[in-house]
């Protein structure tokens, strides 16, 4: 009888031994699991396996690997209110982190979900944490912002951030005096981007600040040291410290925006920017220039712009070229109440032509530059035409310019007459002002007056 259960018996110890294996090694794996994922939710980056969204609770950056995500798109993946929340259900969003796009991802920041983006910077009201990396955006890879508002926030005083700090020239040989801002947030195109950065139909305003003596690595606001072939249009910029800045790159298109208000300069292609297209823009009431590109920029075309009311009646000028821009050209611009309207320093083989400048100090100033054409321009209205006195350089041809209650070359001292190519009787002190209404003015309200002038030539 016992020989007969005895296989059963055998059998049934089998099946239990192999149960409590199955269960053991069940048990082990989940316990493996567990361990991994607390272990994960302590460590610098807290995401899913499969995900392409990240976020380092350390350094409060999320990380974008996306071919394409959204502000929904993160929120929806965190449900974090301290990281990104949703102020409104019309698309006003509060950011409280650092975002990196990543090569090859893109980041769509548009009307589909986003209406507002208020960037956090809780310092926005005190100069006294410039050491602070505050929150911003770099990109890496393609940022794609079209039909929404950006600012800064300081949820704190429940405004914008607006302690940016400012610099101040103190002239030839001295370095500039600068005072630091509150970290304001910004937007940075790295040198490596994959992508662009367009930015269309957008108010971007109340962003960058002045870094004190390490300011021009990114701070600025928009700041494009890649991303070449990138287009700004339709926008209204801001209340910005640089509306823009660039270095390096080129393809860039700045075209239909309004530029206005910001602490240093409204446009400034910097660096060995090339390639560079600025027109149909208004510009005006920026702290120094309108638009400079200074220091080896070449191939930039500034045309079919409005320029006024920058810097003050001292220093401002409204469109410069500076330290070494060469091939380049300004033409059809409307140019008023500037301390300079054309300002040419240490540039060469440049084309100013075509341009209306009015109520400045001086229409045109040319130095230490060498083979520029300064042609049918028309000044009105300015205390000097076109100033050669300081040095101006050799091998400028100037001619056929007009002057209407204002000076010719009068300026020009004969040294500097002698090593440029100037043709007195082509620049006329006689004319109309029909030259200046040829230009389309593109909504900009002129001073009334100013195309109703009744001169009295000499």
């Amino acid at each position: 009888m016992i020989t007969r259960y005895l296989p059963s018996v055998k059998s049934s110890f089998l099946t239990s031994i192999v149960t409590l294996i199955i269960t053991i090694v069940a048990f082990s794996q989940l316990s493996v699991s567990y361990i991994q994922s607390a272990y994960s939710a302590n460590t610098a980056t807290t995401s899913s396996s499969s995900s392409c969204i990240t976020y380092s609770p350390i350094a409060r950056v999320i990380t974008i690997t996306c071919g394409s995500a959204t502000l929904t798109d993160i929120y929806n993946h965190f449900h974090n209110n301290n990281i990104l929340s949703k102020q409104s259900p019309t698309g006003i969003w509060l950011l409280d982190a650092k975002i990196v796009i990543a090569k090859g991802a893109t980041l769509r920041i548009d009307s589909t979900d986003t209406k507002w983006l208020k960037i956090s910077s809780p310092e926005g009201t005190s100069g006294s944490m410039t050491s602070v990396v505050p929150n911003n955006i770099d990109v890496h890879g393609t940022l794609k912002i079209d039909s929404v508002k950006l600012t800064s926030w300081d949820p704190m005083t429940n405004n914008y951030a607006i302690t940016n700090g400012t610099r101040h020239d103190q002239g030839v040989g001295r370095s500039d005096a600068t005072i630091s801002g509150a970290p304001r947030p910004y937007i940075t195109v790295e040198k490596d981007a994959t992508g662009t950065a367009d930015i269309t139909n957008s108010e971007i305003a109340y962003i960058g600040y002045e870094k004190g003596s390490f300011s021009g690595t990114g701070t600025a606001g928009l700041n494009y040291y890649g991303g070449g072939g990138s287009t700004l249009v339709g926008n209204n910029i801001h209340d910005l410290y640089f509306g823009f800045y660039s270095s390096g790159v080129g393809g860039i298109v700045i075209e239909n925006n309004q530029v206005h208000h910001n602490t240093i300069y409204g446009l400034d292609p910097h660096t060995g920017t090339h390639d560079m297209i600025i027109r149909k823009n208004i510009i005006h009431d920026n702290g120094q220039f309108s638009i400079i590109c200074s220091l080896n920029c070449n191939n930039i075309t500034i045309e079919n712009n409005v320029v006024y009311h920058d810097g003050n009646k001292n220093t401002g000028a409204g469109i410069m070229f500076s330290r070494n821009m060469v091939n380049s050209v300004a033409r059809n611009n409307i140019v008023h109440d500037e301390a300079s309207g054309i300002s040419i320093s240490e540039s060469h083989s440049n084309q100013i032509s075509n341009n209306t400048i009015s109520n400045s100090g001086s229409g045109i100033t040319v130095k230490n530059s060498t083979n520029n054409v300064i042609n049918a321009n028309t000044i009105i209205n300015s205390i000097k035409g076109i100033d050669t006195s300081n040095a101006g350089g050799a091998g400028n041809s100037i001619y056929n310019n007009h002057f209407i209650n204002t000076p010719s070359s009068s300026t020009s001292s004969s040294s500097s007459q002698s090593s440029n190519i100037v043709s007195p009787t082509n620049n006329q002190a006689h004319g109309t002002s029909k030259h200046h209404t040829s230009h389309s003015l593109s909504g900009h309200k002129v001073k009334p007056g100013l195309l109703s002038i009744s001169p009295t030539f000499s």
